[in-house]
């Protein structure tokens, strides 16, 4: 399955979205484990950003989960969908450093939801739920993760 084309279905759509939900939950674990672990170490500004990346990761799969259960569509066991994610979004293991670390999870998801928002724009599909709140639920998130991008890139040059 690849976001270079548009989605053919609601089933297709439902995949994506739960992509989406793995992503998220692998940047809210990582976050929580890193400001868990590293707390002493890292600042308040680091941590309390960490903590706030977790919580909003939390809010994002929410809303994608809301939005799959709208759908009249065959869920995907998660080791499917896990082996999808790995194999489209892999994260570089050489990142060295927490901030490095989040500011990779923080650009794979925006770049997921940019895909994921064209495919949508380019389909033609009529799906089972509402289009444009489909896209503005996208969207928001989408301008989340930028900002999430841009937090980090900003604390990385502080540190410098």
């Amino acid at each position: 399955m690849s976001l270079t084309v548009p989605v053919g279905s609601d089933h297709q759509l439902a995949r994506l979205l739960q992509i989406g939900i793995v992503l998220e939950e692998v940047v809210e674990a990582r976050a929580a484990k890193h400001a868990a672990d590293s707390a002493a170490d890292l600042g308040d500004e680091v941590t309390a950003m960490l903590e706030d990346a977790a919580e909003e990761s939390a809010d994002h799969r929410n809303r994608l989960e809301a939005l799959v259960d709208e759908l009249d569509a065959e869920t995907v066991p998660f080791e499917e969908i896990e082996m999808l994610v790995e194999a489209q979004y892999e994260a570089d293991e050489d990142f060295d450093g927490v901030l490095y670390d989040q500011l990779c999870n923080e650009e794979t998801a925006y770049k997921f939801y940019d895909d994921l928002i064209d495919a949508v724009e380019a389909s033609d599909v009529q799906f089972g739920i509402d289009r444009e709140r489909l896209l503005e639920t996208l969207a928001a998130i989408r301008e989340e993760e930028a900002e999430g991008v841009e937090e980090v890139t900003q604390l990385m040059e502080e540190r410098r």
